[in-house]
C-alpha cells in the first residue's frame, strides 16, 4: 500500500507537537485572572510535547480534557492561558501555518452524502490551497482502500468507509501531524485492520500522529509513547514499555495435577489465589522474581504442573490504576513524568 508524503521540508522540528502551561476555563470570567464566576477548569497548566515522528497516545476517561485539547490545536477552541505549537508554528501568532500542519479526523461523520470520494478529496484540497497539479486524491483513495468507490456517492458508503473517508480528507494537504479521534468507533475488525495498516505506513514515512481511543490494547499495540491526563492534568506521559514496567505486575496462573492443600512457603510473600482446587494463580512483581522461581516452587512441594499461563501488565491495568477515584498520594506522583 502507497501513501502520499507528508511533510519534505528540509526544516523540522524535534517536537511535532509543543505544549507549554496550557490552560482552559469554561464559564463566566474564566478567561479573565481575578473575575470570579461558575467555571470549569478543562485543562490545568498541562505542559507536553509529542516528538517528531512518533505514533502517539493521549489517553483519559470521558471529560478528561482531550477533545478541548485537540480541539484548541485545531483551532476550535480558544486557549484560557498558555502556548500551544504545531510543527514549530504557534497556533496564534502563526496560525495559518499551524493549521496546514495539522490534519484532524473527528469523531463525528461529517460527509457530504451528494458528493463522491474523489470529489470530497478535491473540495477539501481546494479549501487547504492545494493546486490542482498537486492533488492526489487517486493516490489517497488508493492509500485507505476506497478506490473502487471513487465515484459513488459518499451516502452509499458503508459506516466503516465513511471513517476511512475522513482519514482520507485529513490527509489531502500531506499535514506532517496526523490527530485521530476514537478513529475506529463503529468499525469492524476487519476495516479496523485495515485502517491500522494504512496509519502504521503514514507513521514509517515521517507522519506524526496523535491518537485518542478508548481502546487501550490498540494503543499499547500501535504506539510507541502514551500520555494520559485526568481532570485536565497530565499524571503519565513515557515510552509505552516504561510506562508498563512501572506497574511492576505479572500473573501466573499455574495447574497441577492434584488438589491444592497448602500453598508453598516461599510463594507466601506474593499474592496468590485458588480460582479451582487444582490452579493456583500467583501475583508477583518481575522486579523482584521470575517465573522459573514460582514454577520450582511448586514442583519442590510435590506437584506436577499439567498446564501454565501468564498475564502480563496492560496499558489498561496502568490506566485504571491512575485514573480511578480515589488513587494514592504515592501513585499519583510515581507516575507523573
Amino acid at each position: 500500500m502507497t501513501v502520499p508524503n507528508s511533510d519534505t521540508s528540509p526544516q523540522q522540528p524535534e517536537f511535532a507537537v509543543e505544549i507549554n502551561h496550557l490552560r482552559k476555563v469554561y464559564g463566566r470570567g474564566g478567561n479573565v485572572p481575578g473575575e470570579t464566576g461558575q467555571t470549569v477548569a478543562a485543562l490545568k497548566d498541562l505542559s507536553l510535547n509529542i516528538p517528531r515522528g512518533s505514533f502517539f497516545a493521549l489517553l483519559g476517561p470521558n471529560g478528561a480534557g482531550k477533545s478541548t485539547l485537540i480541539n484548541i490545536l485545531s483551532g476550535l477552541v480558544i486557549k484560557s492561558s498558555g502556548e500551544a505549537r504545531v510543527w514549530g508554528h504557534d497556533i496564534d501568532r502563526d496560525m495559518r501555518a499551524a493549521r496546514l500542519s495539522l490534519g484532524v479526523v473527528p469523531q463525528e461523520l461529517n460527509l457530504d452524502p451528494f458528493f463522491t470520494p474523489r470529489e470530497l478529496l478535491e473540495v477539501q484540497a481546494g479549501l487547504f490551497g492545494v493546486p490542482a497539479s498537486r492533488r492526489r486524491s487517486d493516490d489517497i483513495l488508493a492509500a485507505v482502500g476506497l478506490a473502487d468507490k471513487a465515484n459513488a456517492y459518499a451516502r452509499s458508503l458503508s459506516g466503516g468507509m465513511r471513517r476511512r473517508m475522513l482519514v482520507a480528507k485529513a490527509m489531502v494537504h500531506s499535514p506532517p501531524v496526523l490527530i485521530l479521534d476514537e478513529p475506529t468507533a463503529g468499525v469492524d475488525v476487519e476495516l479496523r485492520r485495515q485502517l491500522w495498516v494504512t496509519m502504521r505506513d503514514l507513521n514509517a514515512r515521517g507522519t506524526t500522529i496523535l491518537l485518542t481511543t478508548h481502546y487501550l490494547e490498540e494503543a499499547q499495540a500501535l504506539c510507541d509513547r502514551v500520555a494520559i491526563i485526568n481532570h485536565g492534568e497530565l499524571v503519565a506521559c513515557d515510552d509505552t514499555a516504561a510506562l508498563l514496567a512501572r506497574l511492576d505486575s505479572k500473573e501466573m496462573l499455574i495447574t497441577v495435577d492434584r488438589d491444592i492443600t497448602d500453598v508453598p512457603d516461599v510463594l507466601s510473600t506474593f499474592r496468590t489465589d485458588l480460582p479451582t482446587p487444582r490452579q493456583i494463580s500467583v501475583s508477583f512483581p518481575p522486579s523482584q522474581a521470575h517465573s522459573g522461581q514460582i514454577i520450582t516452587a511448586m514442583q519442590d512441594a510435590g506437584y506436577v504442573i499439567t498446564n501454565l499461563t501468564t498475564k502480563e501488565a496492560a496499558l489498561e491495568d496502568v490506566f485504571l490504576r491512575l485514573t480511578s477515584p480515589g488513587p494514592t498520594g504515592d501513585e499519583a506522583t510515581a507516575a507523573r513524568p
